[in-house]
C-alpha cells in the first residue's frame, strides 16, 4: 500500500525469514497521490500467480495504518475473505520532534526490514 519512493527510500519488511516476501502494490500513486484504479485487480493477478486464493490470509501495510486499511476493505469487498491491517502501519504515528518510526510499527517492533 506503500509508494514506490516508501519503499525504495525507507524499506520495507523483510519476510525472507518466514520464507515470504511482500507483493508490492501501490494503493495510491506518487506524487499525485491518487488512488491506483487497478489495485485489486493487479493484487488479485499476482495472488494467483503465487498460488494463493481468496481464502489465503493477506495482511497490508503502510507508512501508518491508513492507505492499508482502505487497501484491507477493498480486496475484502474484492471476495477475500482473510484480510488484516497492521494497524499501525510501517512507521507509525508522528512522535514528539515530528519523526516516525520510533513510537509504533513495523521498524519500531523491532521486526526485520531491509531498505534498496
Amino acid at each position: 500500500m506503500r509508494t514506490q519512493a516508501e519503499w525504495a527510500f525507507v524499506g520495507l519488511p523483510d519476510l525472507r525469514p518466514i520464507g515470504k516476501e511482500a507483493v508490492l502494490t501501490e494503493w495510491q500513486g506518487f506524487p499525485s497521490s491518487g488512488p491506483n484504479p487497478d489495485f485489486t485487480v493487479t493484487v488479485s493477478d499476482l495472488l494467483v500467480k503465487k498460488g494463493l486464493d481468496q481464502d489465503a490470509p493477506i495482511y497490508f501495510l503502510c507508512r501508518s495504518g491508513a492507505r492499508s486499511r482502505a487497501a484491507a476493505i477493498a480486496m475484502t469487498q474484492a471476495g477475500y475473505s482473510r484480510c488484516f491491517n497492521i494497524s499501525d502501519g510501517f512507521e507509525g504515528p508522528l512522535d514528539a520532534e515530528a519523526h516516525r518510526g520510533t513510537q509504533s510499527g513495523w521498524k519500531a517492533a523491532g521486526l526485520p526490514w531491509i531498505q534498496n
